[in-house]
């Protein structure tokens, strides 16, 4: 009897993993192609497969890949689009499949969507019955725009990238000391190179396109094997941090510039420092080489830019006239004009062969941080501390257009429902309680470990709930002064908290793209959204359904907290 039952129960277990991982193969191999459309549109199937232990997400939008456009056009572009929809949410979903709802929701809600997928929101809605934040409007990046999907996994800020040559990988930097090396087709994480001690600055990719240079706020540069992610030897000799670095093109030798001051040139081979180049007073920060190989240019917080000769290590003239730091630099295609942007507000554009400044670009009212120019150089993007990046046309020397909607984060205050207290909070890492009536201050309330960005009252006015830059929440008596207990799950700052009109949840917005909602009784998660951007600012309806989110990109996003009967 044992036996019978075990044996009925692996059958069981068998028929789900192969129905899931072989039938949309077998639907397309048998020309069956109506069914294999109606199985990748159903919810049902698109959530098992998510959620079996053997396929996942990427399992998921393979399926998709299964048929092209020559099928019946609109079913096709259905597909595309439900496919399009997982690509951009396979950060998220990997981490945390139960947003799989909102996550859809959030990126399909689009009055124009074929009626198929329209279909699909109401079977999302009708058969999820677990607590989940249901999006009102279309807050999400839609699928059939720019954005094709997001590498999720460093732990602090990424500083740069590469591409290899056959577009196959991409390397990124962060300032968690690592790099990382992701396939782009996949989004998979294939190996994380660590070794470095401190921030990665700047990586180069060797033009056959298998070893990676790395460099680090830890003085040293990093040549690694990109085949199997071993570290091959490690070059020593700056001072300082070496925030720059830029390859010959017969990829033979390394120029590195750094906080000391100075460039080094190293033989990539045998990685040994081949000569220094001595000149600037202060920090380089970015270097750029001629398209022949033949001179190297550099830029750095003594205001200037120098140009120096590859072979003899001369240096042989320097750049003035910018008022303040150069942060970035960018040769034109041809090799006859380098382009600077620095502190001071302005690009200047130079001419190489005379060292002439030919004119300046003014438009932005803070630092200018990077510049790129287009293949056919003729345009340079720059991008600045005002929150903006402007492209500009380097032949009639105009600004051609603004791109605008970022937004920062400020401190806050937040009075009591009698109005006889005001609570502050601030960047030295605490609240502040006040008596309105006679100015003072009542007590302070320590406990965060970093800047404290938002606060909220319940109702009764006797919690206020305090969002930090330390990625938590807490919750104060404010009666006694006393911590309460501290609210833990987000991995970035929280920005923004919102209190139910009945006390009993908070609504919390963060810098790592999440809104939750906690239950104040319990102190646990009910249920998370994962926006596209950091969610700087949030509110909830007096229903205590309703809310609304802000993020940095300038959405604003809709959502409705659904099926909490059990979780209130």
């Amino acid at each position: 009897m044992v036996e019978t039952t075990n044996k009925s129960l692996s059958k069981k277990s068998y028929i789900p993993k192969a129905y899931l991982g072989r039938y949309p193969y077998n639907l397309i191999n048998s020309g069956n192609f109506e069914k294999y459309y109606q199985t990748l549109t159903d919810f049902d199937f698109i959530y098992a497969k998510l959620n079996h232990p053997e396929f996942g997400v990427q399992s998921l939008i393979e399926d998709y890949d299964l048929i092209d456009n020559a099928e019946t056009c609109e079913k096709f572009k259905t597909l595309k689009l439900l496919q399009d929809a997982l690509r951009l949410s396979a950060h998220v979903l990997v981490t945390d499949k139960q947003q799989l709802a909102s996550q859809l929701h959030g990126r399909l809600l689009h009055k124009k969507m074929p009626k198929d997928i329209q279909a699909l929101l109401r079977q999302i809605q009708q058969q999820t019955t677990t607590p989940w934040l249901c999006p009102v409007t279309p807050s999400l990046t839609p699928p059939g725009g720019s954005l094709i999907r997001t590498l999720s996994g460093h732990r602090n800020s990424v500083n740069a990238i590469a591409v290899t040559a056959d577009g196959q990988r991409v390397i990124s930097a962060s300032l968690d000391n690592t790099l990382k090396v992701w396939n782009l087709q996949t989004g998979a994480e294939l190996f994380t190179l660590m070794g470095h001690s401190d921030d990665v600055n700047a990586i180069a990719l060797t033009p056959n396109g298998k070893q990676v240079i790395s460099a680090s706020d830890d003085k040293t540069l990093k040549v690694w094997n990109l085949e199997t992610g071993k570290e091959l030897f490690t070059l020593r000799g700056h001072s300082d941090w070496v925030n720059a670095i830029a390859l010959t093109p017969d990829g033979q030798q390394v120029i590195s510039a750094s906080r000391d001051s100075t460039l080094k040139v190293w033989n990539l081979e045998t990685g040994k420092e081949l000569f220094t180049l001595r000149g600037h007073s202060d920090w380089v920060n970015a270097i750029a080489l001629t398209p022949n190989g033949q001179q190297v240019i550099s830029a750095s917080d003594d205001n200037t830019l120098k140009v120096w000769n590859l072979n003899t290590g001369k240096e042989l003239f320097t750049f003035r006239g910018h008022s303040s730091v150069v942060n970035a630099i960018a040769l034109t295609p041809n090799g006859q004009q380098v382009i600077s942007a620095s502190r001071d507000s302005t690009l200047k554009v130079w001419n190489l062969q005379t060292g002439a400044e030919l004119f300046t670009l003014s438009g932005h009212s803070s630092v200018v941080n990077a510049i790129a120019l287009t293949p056919n150089g003729q345009q340079v993007i720059s991008a600045s501390d005002d929150n903006t990046l402007k492209v500009w046309n380097l032949n009639i020397v105009k600004e051609l257009f603004t791109f605008r909607g970022h937004s920062d984060i400020v401190n806050a205050i937040a009075l009591t429902p009698n109005g006889k207290q005001m609570i502050s909070v601030s960047h030295d890492n605490t609240l502040k309680v006040w008596n309105l009536d006679t100015g003072k201050e009542q007590f302070t309330l320590r406990g965060h470990s970093n800047s404290v960005n938002a606060i909220a009252l319940t109702p009764n006015g006797q919690q206020v709930i305090s969002a930090s830059h330390d990625n938590t929440l807490k919750v104060w008596n404010l009666d006694t002064g006393k911590e309460q207990f501290t609210l833990r799950g987000h991995s970035n700052s929280v920005n923004a908290i919102a209190v139910t009109a009945d006390g009993q949840r908070v609504i919390s917005g963060s810098r790592d793209n999440t809104l939750k909602v906690w239950n104040l009784k319990t102190r646990k998660v009910i249920a998370t959204f994962t926006g596209d951007y950091p969610i700087l600012c949030c509110a909830v309806a007096p229903n205590g359904v309703t809310i609304v989110a802000g993020d940095s990109s300038g959405m604003v996003h809709f959502l409705q907290v659904e099926n909490t009967e059990n979780n209130s």
